[in-house]
Parts: C-alpha cells; structure tokens; sequence
C-alpha cells in the first residue's frame, strides 16, 4: 500500500466518507487546502449523500482529476476535454475491477435503513468492500493522471 493510498485508509476509518478520504489523500500533491477539500467532498460518501449511487471513492477520484487538471491547463476547454476523458479511463478500470461505480450494488445492502446499516456492519463491508474501493481507486488515479 503506498503513502496516498495509506492516508486515505487511515483517514477513512478515522470517520471521512469515502469521496472525502480519496480527495483530501490528493490533498497536498494539489496544492489543494484540506479543509476545502473536506467540505467540497462532504455530500458524496454513501454514493452521493447515502443514496448509494455512484461510489464515493469514484467521485472522490473525479474530484482529484478535475482539480489536478485545472491546474495544469489554462484554457477551460482542454481542462474539460482531459478531464472528461480520465474519468471515462477511470470508469472503464474501476467497473472492470468492480463491476460497477454504484455504491448499492458494491455493497448489497441499503445504508438508508437500520437493517442494511447493521448487514454492513456484521459483514465487516465497510473494510471489505469500501476500503477496496479506495484503494482500487487511488490505484487507478496514478495510472490515469500520469497518462
């Protein structure tokens, strides 16, 4: 497990979502302030504010690559078009591995219910599965910027 992907993990049991461990982990090599990062990240975990859609730790991933983009093109255009074509990248990879990018189906359990709620807890899926998914996703974002 390398340093980014580390930080993510230990931020993620320490209580951030999973979009927020994925980006404040990119924090630093951003350039990017963490708590602006925690804020902005706030809403997405559960897949998007628990309505299990798509996967924290991909939004978090397409967060990293809007801002990683922005800061390297000045015209807003080439910003889009590279950042629309990482997260394409990025989607093909992360679905290669999972499956999917919905956090319902990477879980198999609902997050909006205390019956789910426990099921992911008995079943250790938080370790299992969404820490799976960061990893995967950091994994994939070092492939994917460094094209």
């Amino acid at each position: 497990m390398n340093i980014i992907e580390q930080i993510a993990i230990t931020d993620f049991r320490g209580g951030l979502n999973c979009s927020q461990a994925v980006l404040t982990a990119f924090a630093d090599d951003l350039q990017l302030d963490k708590n602006l990062a925690l804020s902005i990240a706030c809403g997405f975990g559960g897949g998007m504010g628990r309505l299990q859609e798509t996967c924290g730790a991909v939004t978090g991933s397409f967060m990293v690559m809007g801002v990683h983009n922005c800061r390297k093109y000045t015209d807003n255009r080439e910003r889009k078009e590279k950042t629309y074509a990482m997260v394409q990248e990025f989607s093909r990879r992360f679905k290669s591995i999972h499956g999917t990018l919905d956090c319902i189906d990477l879980l198999h359990a609902d997050l909006k219910t205390n019956e789910g709620k426990q099921y992911i807890k008995d079943n250790n899926l938080y370790e299992v599965v969404c820490e799976k998914c960061i990893t995967d996703a950091i994994h994939i974002l070092g492939d994917v910027i460094t094209v």
